[in-house]
């Protein structure tokens, strides 16, 4: 049985002149034992076809959990997406029924997981792995999904893809694992690819390669990308855009270059300052002290106040509002980011 008639009640209600993907006031929370967590609240972003977004914020801030929403793979319980809006081309994908977004999932929208020994299954060997999404989402026949899947092994640079089709995931190296899986999301040629961690437990020569195959192959199919990260070296050489998020929104939204030029944000700002430079030599490392909120009591008024340098009386009172815009297309959630921008 395959998802090819789903795809095409999905196609029905596309428009080709919508924007590629939208998120708009998404809130997702968490039902716990120790309260309500909520881990993505009021996210706001899009992305174009060809266009790199990087979201970008510690461990705990929403990033990961903003991803699954959009995938529609929350386990749930705990988790419920409580509000907004997730649009691929216009159709709002929280409200189409289980089968038709199971096939935006696998069509359309690709996820790469940070953690690819976990999320290939140990027991199937790296080829059937990825055959299984040729036989079901394309009907293909068992050869030529084998053929189509040594093909895409060999696109995703892995030596010897005709023998190595038949191994198993524990017979590769980390880097090579990460390859697989980002063969395995790009297999039915998405418009969306969702990057999580990317190059987690990498060495950084693997990390620069991995990046690499990413921009090569999102160029070569004018694909979307987000990727989720930790690490600002890591965006300052593949995102267009960056949206920071912190205590489950995005604090945050602009360009690349004015964000590492002149962010508008206190917790941007305290992020940049805190990257490893060379002139430092010798110097203390800056931090950011305290530790992000338990989302299950977040702080009163702006949730960054507690770690803020920047924090007066109305920022443990009064919320910011959702966006000051900042610039054309950048905007801040902060009272006070004139300051942190500072004098022309």
């Amino acid at each position: 049985m395959t998802d090819i008639k789903a795809d095409i009640d999905v196609l029905r209600g596309i428009d080709p002149n919508a924007p590629l993907l939208e998120v708009n006031d998404l809130h997702v929370e968490f039902r716990t034992r120790d309260g309500i967590a909520r881990a993505v609240n009021g996210a706001n972003f899009n992305l174009a076809p060809g266009e790199t977004l990087a979201i970008l914020g510690e461990s705990g801030c929403g990033k990961s959990v903003t991803a699954q929403a959009i995938m529609g793979i929350l386990d749930s319980p705990p988790g419920y997406i409580t509000q907004g809006e997730v649009k691929y081309r216009g159709v709002d994908l929280l409200k189409l029924p289980e089968k038709q977004r199971r096939s935006v999932r696998a069509n359309h929208i690709a996820m790469i997981f940070q953690d690819a020994l976990s999320a290939l299954n140990p027991v199937f060997t790296v080829g059937f792995q990825l055959s299984e999404l040729f036989r079901v989402h394309r009907g293909m026949s068992r050869a030529d999904a084998k053929k189509r899947s040594i093909e895409l092994l060999d696109q995703v640079k892995i030596p010897a893809a005709r023998t190595r089709v038949s191994d198993y995931p524990h017979q590769f190296s980390g880097g090579m694992r990460q390859r697989v899986m980002i063969a395995m999301a790009l297999a039915l040629d998405p418009d969306v690819l969702i990057a999580d961690e990317p190059t987690t437990a990498l060495d950084v020569t693997v990390q620069a390669q991995i990046m690499g195959l990413l921009a090569e192959l999102q160029q070569q199919r004018n694909m979307g990308l987000i990727l989720i990260t930790h690490d600002m070296g890591v965006v300052a050489d593949v995102a267009d855009r960056i949206s920071v998020m912190y205590a489950g929104k995005v604090v945050e939204e602009a360009g690349v270059y004015d964000i590492y030029s002149r962010p508008a944000h206190p917790y941007a700002k305290a992020l940049l300052e805190s990257i490893p430079r060379l002139d430092m030599k010798g110097q203390q490392l800056n931090v950011i002290r305290g530790l992000p909120p338990a989302l299950t009591a977040v702080p009163k008024g702006c949730a960054f106040n507690p770690r803020c340098a920047f924090a007066q009386d109305v920022c443990r009172q009064d919320p910011p509002p959702p966006q000051y815009i900042v610039a054309p297309g950048r905007t801040a959630r902060c009272h006070f980011w004139r300051d942190v921008v500072g004098d022309e």
